[in-house]
């Protein structure tokens, strides 16, 4: 007697198979890589998410150049370093230090805009240390390149990258020439400081050692001594 094929019962006959969540590639990497360009550059992961990288933008072989952190949602947009609110903040403190800007270079320790959403905008995200530290590619290139007399570390992620310290802490650094690779370094806050401060009596300090710092490294570039050396 033949046995009989049983059919699996309708609802498991029926039933789809369950999915699957694909995980999500990860961008392109490369640590080692060399690129000639900065659109080329993945030699971290801030480029995918990034409209385009932002190079540093000014005079060459200008006396002074500033290094910000990184680009922030317009500067992503603009394809330039310091365009939005931090860089107009910026420009006025230049102007009232006396600092003019054929004499300035700006970029930025990390070249690409590292964010995270909030609901329809985008909002600044620190960037890690083995984000600012592939970046320092492009950042000796500049130095080379500029070969600026003064630099002035806006912020601690700045100060960080110049450095090549990761615990270099900002205001330690405050007031002094640091000597380094052959350069002078001063270490001030990032405008963007200036701007979010918590109250009106700090974002006015702010401001203040900014323009301070701004008018001694003009001093500096121009063979004076300024302050403590």
């Amino acid at each position: 007697m033949n046995a009989q094929k049983r059919r699996p019962p309708p609802e498991a006959a029926d039933a789809e198979p369950e999915a699957r969540s694909e995980p999500e590639p990860r961008p392109e990497v490369e640590p080692e890589q060399q690129p000639r360009t900065l659109d080329a550059c993945r030699r971290c992961a801030l480029w995918e998410r990034a409209t385009q990288g932002v190079p540093g933008a000014g005079a060459r072989h200008a006396p002074i150049m500033m290094v910000g952190e990184q680009p922030g949602d317009s500067e992503d947009k603009a394809g330039k370093p310091f365009v939005g609110p931090a860089g107009q903040l910026l420009d006025d403190a230049m102007h009232e230090a006396g600092v003019v800007r054929k004499d300035v270079f700006i970029t930025n320790a990390v070249k690409h805009f590292k964010w995270e959403p909030r609901g329809k905008r985008r909002l600044h995200k620190t960037p890690a240390q083995r984000e600012i530290e592939a970046c320092r590619y492009w950042l000796d290139q500049e130095l080379e390149e500029v070969a600026p007399k003064v630099v002035i570390a806006l912020g601690s992620t700045a100060l960080k990258a110049l450095l090549q310290d990761p615990h270099a802490r900002l205001q330690e650094h405050f007031d002094k020439v640091i000597e380094h690779g052959g350069r002078a370094i001063l270490a001030t806050w990032h405008p963007s400081y200036a701007l979010r401060a918590p109250d009106r009596e700090t974002r006015q300090r702010a401001l203040a050692h900014i323009v301070e710092t701004l008018s001694r490294a003009g001093a500096l570039a121009h063979g004076k001594r300024s302050g403590t050396e």
